[in-house]
Formats: structure tokens, C-alpha cells, sequence
């Protein structure tokens, strides 16, 4: 193994993706803030914003119930884990034979698989819904359940293990914005759209099986966003952190390689 590049040049101006400024962590902030005040102080909107997909006279959630709809939630979630399967397999073959070269951009894989891991992962299903105790709209007593209703930002309430704040689903969605953003730059607008669109309809479709209030999938892009915001910035645009494709790669071998070298050992024959 020869030796190590340093982690942090500074890569030609050419290859420094601009595909995230502080106008979209701008917009991001004053969406949050609106939503957190308005949904802080009148709570009951996130109830009849629910009660738009509620039917009273079954007491249920009818579309949670339609195999259209339940086949569109699934797509979705593999539609999303599609955009992350080519990191996650480049990343694998190189921990299994660290010396072959990556095939898929070092930047790209840590850039795509931590954002992927924190947002839909650490601060969903590890953090907020296993200790933020908010219920479900289909177990609240207002839709039939046996559960009290609790705004966004009350952690009390009686609801045990995957809660609904917020929503792991919608954070998966919107974390297409994260490949979104390393696409070429004339189709980067059209990605971040589409992105977006998607990430809101697959949240739509999570407060019509009852799911998920507005705020919790509302909460989850917007986070899913920062994480991402931040990521891009550490990896690719801030100097004194930024990456290169060939320092990543080098990691990765060191990493993988006493391992390798093991396995290696163990194939030799006595």
C-alpha cells in the first residue's frame, strides 16, 4: 500500500458541485419556524388536516385499506432505497476486496450513505420515534383510538414504540434530494423538483393511511433537508472539511485491509 493523500486538497473549481446554497437552508429555516409557531399554537390544525382522510361513518382510514395505495407506499420506499443500492453495493465489494479501486465516487458513497442512515435512520426510527412517546392518528381518540392526542412538540404521550413524530417514511422520500443534488447541473433543478414532489406525495399518502399527522412528515423533510445541507457541506463545498474521491478510497483500504488480509491467510493452504 503506498501512501495516503491527504484528505483535505482543494479539488479544481470544476469539480465542486454548487448544488446547495444558503437560499434553500434559508427557505428550509423559515418553513420550519412557521410550521413549529403555527402548529405550536393552534395544534387542533393537525387534527383536521387527519380528518380529511377520516371516514366517521366506518370510523377508519379508507385508502390504508386500498391495494393501489398500499402497493404505492411500498414502490415508494424502493423507488428511494433504488438511489442508495448502487453506494451501499460499491461500498461493500470495497470493504470485501479493498484492493480494487471504487466503482462508484468515494464522495458519492459517504455523502449518500450517511445522509440516508442519519435522517431516515438515527433521528427517526433511533431517536425521535422511539423516545418521542407522540401517538399515531389512527389510535387517537378523535379517530377511534384509545389514545390521547398530543401536539408536535409534547414527547408525553402514551403511545410505547414507533410513534408518529416524525415520520421515517417521509424522511425516506425526502432524502432523494440528497442524490438530487449530485446530479448534473442543467438537470439539478428538474431533480430537486421531482425530489421534492415525490418526498410530498409519499407524505400525503402516510396521513392518508392515518399514519402521520402533517407535522410529522412536514418535520421530517425539513430535517432530512439540514442533514443534507450539512453533509454536502462538510464533503464537497467547505474548504477546511471538504473530500476527495482518492482520500476516501485510501481509507477505505486501510480499513478493509487486515481483515482482507486475514481471510487471505485463512485461504492458504497449511
Amino acid at each position: 500500500m503506498g501512501s495516503v493523500p491527504n484528505p483535505f486538497p482543494s479539488p479544481p473549481a470544476s469539480v465542486k458541485p454548487r448544488a446547495m446554497n444558503r437560499t434553500g437552508l434559508f427557505i428550509a429555516l423559515s418553513l420550519f419556524a412557521a410550521i413549529a409557531l403555527v402548529f405550536g399554537i393552534y395544534p387542533e390544525l393537525d387534527l383536521k388536516l387527519a380528518a380529511l382522510f377520516f371516514d366517521p361513518q366506518t370510523k377508519s382510514f379508507p385508502l390504508k385499506l386500498n391495494p393501489v395505495a398500499r402497493v404505492a407506499r411500498d414502490a415508494a420506499m424502493w423507488i428511494a432505497w433504488a438511489f442508495a443500492l448502487p453506494s451501499i453495493g460499491a461500498l461493500l465489494i470495497k470493504l470485501t476486496w479493498p484492493d480494487r479501486p471504487l466503482l462508484v465516487s468515494g464522495r458519492a458513497i459517504i455523502f449518500l450513505v450517511a445522509t440516508l442512515a442519519l435522517s431516515a435512520g438515527v433521528l427517526t426510527n433511533f431517536t425521535f420515534k422511539t423516545y418521542w412517546g407522540r401517538p399515531r392518528p389512527v389510535v387517537v381518540t378523535e379517530f377511534g383510538g384509545e389514545l390521547k392526542f398530543m401536539p408536535w412538540w409534547d414527547p408525553r404521550g402514551g403511545c410505547g414504540r414507533n410513534c408518529s413524530f416524525f415520520s421515517g417514511e417521509g424522511a425516506t422520500a425526502f432524502w432523494t434530494l440528497a442524490p438530487a443534488a449530485l446530479a448534473p447541473p442543467t438537470w439539478r433543478p428538474l431533480a430537486y423538483a421531482a425530489a421534492t414532489v415525490f418526498g410530498a406525495a409519499t407524505s400525503l399518502l402516510r396521513m392518508a393511511f392515518g399514519g402521520h399527522f402533517f407535522t410529522d412528515v412536514a418535520i421530517a423533510g425539513i430535517v432530512t433537508f439540514l442533514v443534507i445541507w450539512l453533509a454536502h457541506g462538510f464533503i464537497y463545498r467547505w474548504r477546511r472539511t471538504i473530500l476527495s474521491d482518492e482520500a476516501i478510497d485510501a481509507a477505505l483500504t486501510r480499513l478493509a485491509w487486515p481483515a482482507y488480509r486475514l481471510r487471505q491467510r485463512w485461504r492458504q493452504p497449511g
